[in-house]
């Protein structure tokens, strides 16, 4: 692990700042309920083309067997980049007349406003949901302290399966260290995923576990081979970050 001193960026992953059971729970069902209105009013717009010609030939033959094939694919949690951005220009609507509003963990605003304001550190996210969809979400918080529930000033960069690569391929956080030209060891990449964890490490960054909420149990050569933060952002604040 690298100094703390050292570390001038710190790369997110979404789980490890907002439950995964929102997005499970509150927006996939959300963009499933709206997408039979949505395809309908949208189906021959010119605008939508490009989206609808992101899918396989079989999907884009009538608006039913489109919204079939992102039913199968958001029940199967498939990460593909045609699904993630249709799914991020449905949740738009709900972001922004007030029906949806993410629910970020206690611990993380007031970590991210050290690292960023006492600090001086970059604050990114990397989410297999595309970029718009991040910004979305991180636009609009419950958390009260910021204006609107906006985070995205605190937040510096967004990287999805588009402009990086998959998240449990090393060669994605190779990209994201050549697109910001920040050292791999200048890195901490905190994910709840230890495969990512993992690969993030064998890209040459530093990299923790966050325990959070309905995360797979940790196994013992988990907690031998990383550290783990058991205490959410709090824990690194007062021990390496703060």
């Amino acid at each position: 692990m690298a100094a703390e001193g050292s570390i001038k960026a710190v790369l997110l992953d979404i789980g490890t700042v907002c439950s995964i059971s929102f997005v499970r729970d509150v927006l996939f069902p959300y963009a499933l309920n709206a997408l039979p209105k949505f395809l309908e009013e949208n189906w021959s717009s010119p605008d939508f083309a490009p989206y609808k010609a992101a899918f396989p030939a079989h999907a884009q033959e009538t608006p039913a067997a489109l919204e079939s094939y992102v039913r199968e694919l958001t029940e199967k949690d498939v990460k593909v980049a045609c699904l993630k951005t249709l799914q991020g220009i449905l949740w738009r609507a709900g972001y922004e007349n007030g029906s949806i509003k993410a629910p970020i963990y206690p611990d993380v605003f007031p970590a991210i406003r050290i690292w960023v304001r006492e600090r001086g550190l970059k604050v990114m996210i990397y989410s297999s949901g595309s970029v718009s969809a991040q910004k979305l979400l991180f636009r609009h918080t419950d958390i009260v302290d910021l204006e609107n529930g906006d985070l995205t000033p605190y937040l510096t960069g967004y990287y999805d399966t588009v402009n990086a690569g998959m998240k449990q391929d090393p060669q994605s956080y190779r990209n994201i260290v050549e697109d910001t030209g920040i050292q791999p060891e200048e890195w901490l990449f905190l994910s709840d995923n230890v495969k990512e964890v993992e690969v993030a490490k064998a890209a040459g960054m530093n990299s923790m576990i966050i325990v959070r909420p309905g995360n797979e149990p940790l196994t013992l050569g988990d907690r031998a081979h990383h550290r783990v933060l058991d205490n959410g952002f709090g824990e690194l604040v007062e021990t390496f970050l703060g």
